[in-house]
């Protein structure tokens, strides 16, 4: 099953989309798709009410589409969990996952507009394959506990600013928290839909050239061992957005690349997840 939000910001209705490409309104069954909506089986009533056909459909022609989980708790993510990636930085695999946050705030919908902070020199891209916490995770205490405890997967967009993360801050939250630098979606899929998050391919081009394409099977550390590692240090909640990592393509690991400006427009998919696209500006 594939649920977004579709909408303008802070006006997003939640929605399903049917096998036949319709969308259909989830706003009789909820206010939203957020923690409290996964927390309390939403996807489970949204599942049966689009089996029993009760949900009736939604013009969503010319509708923006919104992130598809509304005001995550918060954002963790992984650096360095493709080989290639780590390769092409110059750092060694890490033997143990690499942990950082993202404020939350700067989630978005899959196509807003990226912006450049001011000041910036280097904003970088980073396809990722993003985990949705749909259960409370603590002290998981195997791989099949961390996969139970996803309520699904999307395309996420870590984009990244290289000199405040690298340069001005031994942490590197600076550059990566920056506004609007964390497009989701389109849509969360779920578990059974989405398949093995371990054979998933992602690809992005910037002004319609390649510059990444890999697969998820490439990680170092897999997405079961990475939610039941992040549960043995803090407690993930219903909604919490995990970003994975990003395989080799950087424009940190090319210096020929040039890095992002405004104007420029992104491109990137996973593979049975949706695709995003933005044009980005200046701050």
């Amino acid at each position: 099953m594939k649920l977004l939000r579709v909408g303008a910001p802070g006006e997003e209705r939640p929605a399903v989309l049917a096998g036949d490409g319709r969308v259909l309104d989830l706003s009789g069954l909820t206010g939203d798709i957020d923690g409290a909506f996964l927390a309390s089986g939403g996807v489970e009533r949204a599942r049966e009410a689009l089996e029993r056909r009760e949900l009736p459909e939604l013009d969503a022609s010319g509708l923006r589409v919104g992130a598809p989980v509304a005001r995550p708790g918060k954002v963790v993510c992984i650096g360095l969990n493709y080989r290639d990636h780590a390769a092409e930085t110059g750092a060694e695999p890490p033997k143990r996952p690499v942990v950082f946050m993202k404020d939350p705030h700067c989630v978005v919908g899959p196509d807003d507009t990226v912006l450049v902070p001011r000041g910036s020199t280097r904003t970088d891209w980073e396809v990722e394959l993003a985990v949705v916490i749909g259960r409370k995770a603590r002290y998981l205490e195997s791989e099949d506990d961390a996969l139970a405890a996803i309520a699904g997967y999307a395309v996420s967009h870590d984009v990244s600013e290289r000199e405040f993360q690298l340069d001005f801050s031994p942490q590197w939250d600076l550059g990566k928290s920056c506004e609007t630098f964390n497009p989701l979606g389109p849509w969360l899929v779920t578990p059974d839909e989405a398949g093995d998050p371990q054979d998933l391919r992602l690809t992005l081009a910037v002004n319609g050239e390649r510059r990444q394409d890999g697969t998820t099977a490439d990680m170092i550390f897999p997405v079961a061992e990475l939610v039941l590692y992040l549960s043995r240090f803090m407690v993930l909640y219903p909604g919490d957005v995990i970003n994975t990592g990003t395989p080799a393509g950087v424009s940190l690991g090319k210096p020929d690349v040039p890095f992002l400006r405004a104007g420029d427009t992104v491109e990137l998919e996973i593979s049975g997840l949706g695709r995003q696209r933005q044009t980005l500006a200046q701050a």
